[in-house]
């Protein structure tokens, strides 16, 4: 159904010097004119050659549901974006057999002004239905997407999560030989990922193709019978999904040893990058094991490559394992005033309590200066947690009871017993 062969995408990056980070108008053009009369273009150094996939090759067959996975950055939103034909390819070329559905991004293919209805045979006429099928599916696709008393309300009144599962609800409705996720199901609730997840085994067991990209490990290996895993545009790993997924645990444990100043796999502009992390206990040690319910000090030690004040800053850290983020950090959760910050130095976050049981989880901090992101690392550090006298009681649950994995304080109102007919006559 899908055949890739020596697949690669080139992206050209403009750099800007730093003294014209910010310039009017006016020097632009001067500069551009310059350049005009002068007859030449802009120096080398000012552009950047970037591969985002590169000599990448693989094939999936008639009702394969093949899970695509990696760290951010690994190019595969690019490949699926390719597959869609959404953009081209620089080098390589792809075969398609039968009618592909795809859904990339919440809202993909909607018009913010036009009603939910609209949009359902607007979106529809996009990915290849006809009017009469829409109008035959149309009950169907709002009954599953879950919006009906909102149908008629234009969709920049929705929420991001009512968009993707109106989004999802026409694209698993087309009936397609090959559907296409990317990391849309973390946008809806556990019930609607739970009816997209039943929705894509229906459609693998009707004999089409699915294409899954998620950081979700765990429905990747739900889902999926293979699993492909990407690394800086090129494939590391295709074979069954446990493997893939096992290599994939590795590379993040790998990569959360290295020294931070030697990642290259980081978002940002990074004109503000974090240099190392540091994990404490309650008495400012460092500490590679912590027990759930007592202190963890998250230490993230940050460089500017400038000497300015960093205006405007937001710092977060999420913890996550398997692809699933168990609780999100965030500076700007304690205050409505500006944070503003020293070009260098290093912020604590500080959880009390840890609420976490006994597992390996790892670090992705997080830095912004004026709503531009400028650090972001996936792995950054791990975290192991051993079970602890959390409740109080000396005692906690056994291993591997559900629900287990976040500790939460709680306590029990208990009536008092009601005696027996026997014990009430005595």
């Amino acid at each position: 159904m899908i055949k890739v062969e020596s697949l690669g995408k080139k992206y050209r990056l403009r750099h800007e010097q730093e003294s014209h980070r910010y310039v009017a108008l006016r020097d632009v053009l001067a500069n551009r004119l310059r350049r005009l009369v002068a007859g030449r273009r802009p120096a080398a150094s000012d552009t950047e050659e970037f591969w985002a996939i590169r000599d990448l090759s693989f094939e999936v067959r008639e009702g394969e549901v093949v899970g695509i996975i990696g760290r951010n950055g690994a190019g595969k939103s690019t490949l699926l974006k390719l597959l869609s034909r959404i953009t081209e390819p620089t080098t390589g070329r792809i075969r398609l057999r039968g009618r592909v559905s795809s859904l990339l991004e919440v809202g993909t293919g909607f018009h913010p002004e036009l009603t939910g209805r609209e949009n359902i045979y607007l979106n529809g006429t996009i990915l290849g239905m006809t009017k009469r099928e829409i109008d035959r599916k149309f009950d169907a696709i709002v009954a599953f997407s879950g919006v009906e008393r909102f149908i008629d309300t234009p969709v920049k009144r929705f929420s991001s999560g009512m968009q993707v599962r109106l989004a999802f609800s026409v694209a698993a409705h087309l009936e397609p030989d090959i559907l296409i996720v990317d990391e849309v199901l973390a946008v809806g609730d556990a019930g609607f990922q739970k009816k997209c997840l039943g929705r894509m085994q229906d459609v693998a067991a009707e004999g089409r193709t699915v294409l899954f990209v998620s950081h979700d490990l765990a429905a990747v290996e739900k889902l999926c019978t293979r699993a492909i895993l990407m690394e800086a545009g090129r494939c590391q790993t295709d074979g069954p999904t446990s493997e893939t997924i096992a290599c994939y645990q590795k590379a993040i444990v790998e990569a959360a040893s290295t020294d931070l100043t030697r990642r290259h796999d980081r978002r940002g502009k990074g004109s503000v990058k974090f240099t190392s992390i540091q994990t404490l206990d309650a008495g400012g040690r460092e500490s590679s094991v912590f027990f759930s319910g007592r202190t963890l000090r998250i230490r993230m030690w940050y460089r500017s490559s400038g000497a300015e004040v960093l205006r405007n800053c937001r710092v977060s850290v999420s913890v996550h394992s398997l692809g699933k983020v168990f609780f999100l950090a965030s500076t700007e959760l304690h205050s409505d005033e500006p944070l503003d910050l020293a070009p260098e130095g290093f912020l604590d976050c500080v959880v009390d309590e840890l609420p976490l049981s006994m597992g390996t989880y790892y670090l992705n901090p997080f830095f912004e200066v004026n709503a531009v992101i400028e650090d972001w690392i996936e792995g950054a550090a791990t975290l192991n947690v051993e079970d602890g006298n959390f409740y109080g009681a000396g005692r906690d649950y056994p291993i591997g009871w559900e629900g287990k994995t976040v500790l939460v304080k709680h306590r029990w109102a208990v009536p008092e017993p009601v005696a027996s007919a026997g014990s009430r006559r005595q």
